[in-house]
């Protein structure tokens, strides 16, 4: 099993940023991407951005030139930089990895961190 811890989220002004972190722990044997979705109240989880083990990204169009990803592939940590905050990004966010055992691909999600954007 693998378990995701993620930090950071909070209360901000529109125009702040904050960085949420996240780390993969437990029984892990090999990273191959990571990556943050995010939930609002009473709509669809939804993709912000994702980063391969090779640091290939994807955002969200909503996102891009303000949100940044990275990870650390020697922590099995991702990170995700929110500049130029809006009240339409406060939802919960949550982080995903996937893990390749043996050619197989298992998900694991963490336990979401809220990130309020009050205008």
């Amino acid at each position: 099993q693998v378990q995701l811890v993620e930090s950071g989220g909070g209360l901000v002004q529109a125009g702040g940023a904050l960085r949420l972190s996240c780390a993969a722990s437990g029984s892990i044997f090999s990273i191959n991407a990571m990556g943050w979705y995010r939930q609002a109240p009473g709509k669809q989880r939804d993709l912000v951005a994702t980063i391969s083990s090779r640091s290939r990204t994807n955002y969200a169009d909503s996102v891009k030139g303000r949100f940044t990803i990275s990870m650390d592939n020697a922590k099995n940590t991702v990170y995700l930089q929110m500049n130029s905050l809006k009240p339409e990004d406060t939802a919960v966010y949550y982080c995903v990895a996937d893990d390749v055992v043996h050619g197989i691909l298992y998900e694991y999600w963490g336990q979401g961190t809220q990130v309020t954007v009050s205008s």
